[in-house]
């Protein structure tokens, strides 16, 4: 496709200033996060409210939110993308109500862990670690998908921009975010994510404003929108479009980034304030992303006929209705929320491989200092990863993300919730109830979907259904948890840090 400005260097220097911030934060908070692995992987649980709320956001988000969500508004119309951002804004907030304190609370009562896989391993006493490689190994699956469509969003950014070769760009956001990333720890990925969350809403909210005063405003538009034919154009929808939309929401009690922010937060009396200033960013930026999508159908409704190039709307929105300059400015918005959410995912995967898999299974004595170094390699192995994934072929940012969200969702959302709310639950079933989640979202995306009609629904809803249904039949066919374990559980219902 032909650039739309032909490499405006207003524009380049705009999008260049902001990935040099982002390196600066990487460099000065270097020296902070490499004293020691709960502060690199953690950040010695030091997060207050707006740096846990902004940061588990925009690591939530992704590029999806600029590309993947814009673009099925435009190509599909309003109801698929209406009930995905539904489905995602109930399930922000039900997560933060359910999820965020007892998880903090109950991560430091079960032996301080500080990762997801440590979490479910010393939650059930899983003495040979079974859960420990089983989780890290689905992190390291998964989270190489996610970031693969991280690097998509990069390399679209500076193709469709300024013409550039897509599979170069996409190895170089690769190395940018990988050497922040690799530099600062957990606070790098925080304090960026700070930044990174506000240029997002901000560049939504002046993209959505030019798309309405260059129609004429909402009355204008909607006249226009509706002389266009779009699929699905309207807020209805079939009932399985809904159902499946809807079921994004189960995905975020499993997702790592969002989840590891709350075991960061200093205190759990800062768990309120962090959840109203995260409900209210998300309903913003979703809201308006569908917006920006609708918008643009409205402008130029046959400018990009395909799924993956219907994509591109907020960029040639950006670029049509801003100077270079400025337009330069807002398209940093795509950047950060790429950025905020593959930095995150590099840096689980690291801490999984490293401190859980390393450390806690290989070489229980290694000291910090070379946890560091194999975390450190463990990065490069997910950038390298990601970056294959990126410039395989498939090219629609929205279908990359569903799957793995899809992946997380069902095989550590159902066991996340077991585990706080059901004294119950035993290691066996956690193990069965991991294994059935994850091994069913890649059957029923492969296989079963095919058969199309009902089958079709998205996978993380059949698969969450069966991996919950696992973990009940398995607890209660085998041998109740300990009186250990289900002490530390009654403590983490009431404990206040």
């Amino acid at each position: 496709m032909e650039s739309v400005i032909d490499g405006n260097m207003e524009t380049l220097f705009g999008i260049i200033a902001y990935l040099l911030v982002m390196i600066f934060l990487g460099l000065w908070y270097a020296h902070r996060s490499n004293s020691g692995i709960e502060e690199y992987f953690i950040g010695r649980r030091g997060f207050g409210p707006f740096l846990a709320a902004l940061s588990a956001e925009t690591s939530d988000m992704s590029g999806w939110l600029f590309l993947g969500l814009p673009g099925v508004a435009y190509f599909a119309g309003l109801s698929t993308a209406f009930w995905t951002a539904l489905g995602l804004f109930i399930g922000t907030w039900i997560n933060w109500a359910l999820v965020a304190r007892r998880l903090r609370s109950y991560s430091q009562i079960a032996d301080n862990a500080i990762t997801l896989p440590e979490f479910f391993s010393k939650r059930f006493h899983d003495d040979r670690h079974i859960l420990l490689i089983l989780s890290a190994l689905i992190c390291l699956v998964f989270f190489s998908i996610y970031v693969g469509a991280q690097f998509i969003t990069f390399g679209k950014l500076f193709h469709y921009t300024f013409g550039a070769d897509m599979s170069t760009m996409v190895v170089f956001g690769g190395v940018v975010v990988l050497f922040y990333t690799l530099l600062g720890g957990f606070w790098a990925v925080g304090m960026t994510g700070v930044i990174q969350g506000v240029l997002m809403v901000c560049a939504l909210a002046l993209v959505l404003a030019a798309g309405l005063f260059n129609a004429g405003g909402i009355n204008a538009m909607a006249a226009k929108i509706a002389a266009v034919p779009i699929a699905g154009g309207g807020m209805g929808g079939s009932f399985l479009t809904i159902v499946s939309t809807l079921a994004w929401g189960l995905g975020y009690f499993g997702m790592p980034q969002v989840l590891l922010r709350f075991m960061a937060i200093k205190r759990t009396a800062m768990i309120r304030p962090a959840r109203n200033i995260a409900v209210i960013w998300c309903f913003i930026a979703l809201a308006s992303a569908i917006l920006i999508g609708i918008a643009g159908r409205a402008h130029m409704p046959a400018a990009l006929p395909t799924e993956a190039e219907a994509e591109n709307i907020f960029i040639l929105l950006t670029t049509r209705f801003f100077p270079p300059l400025a337009a330069g400015i807002v398209l940093t918005g795509i950047l950060a929320a790429s950025m905020s959410t593959c930095d995150s995912q590099m840096l689980i995967v690291a801490s999984s491989l490293s401190n859980d898999i390393f450390k806690g299974v290989i070489h229980k004595y290694a000291g910090e200092e070379t946890v560091l170094w194999i975390a450190r390699a463990a990065m490069l192995i997910t950038a390298g990863f990601g970056i294959v994934i990126a410039i395989s072929g498939n090219q629609s940012i929205f279908q990359v993300v569903s799957y793995a969200w899809a992946g997380f969702g069902a095989s550590f959302g159902p066991l996340m919730l077991f585990s706080l709310y059901w004294k119950r639950t035993t290691l066996p079933a956690a193990v069965a109830g991991m294994l059935s989640g994850g091994g069913a979202v890649v059957l029923w995306k492969n296989l079963i979907s095919k058969a199309g009609g009902v089958f079709a629904v998205y996978e993380l809803l059949p698969a969450f259904i069966l991996s919950s249904l696992v973990i009940v039949v398995v607890s209660l066919l085998t041998k109740k948890p300990s009186p250990e374990i289900e002490k530390e559980f009654d403590e983490a219902k009431t404990a206040v840090f």
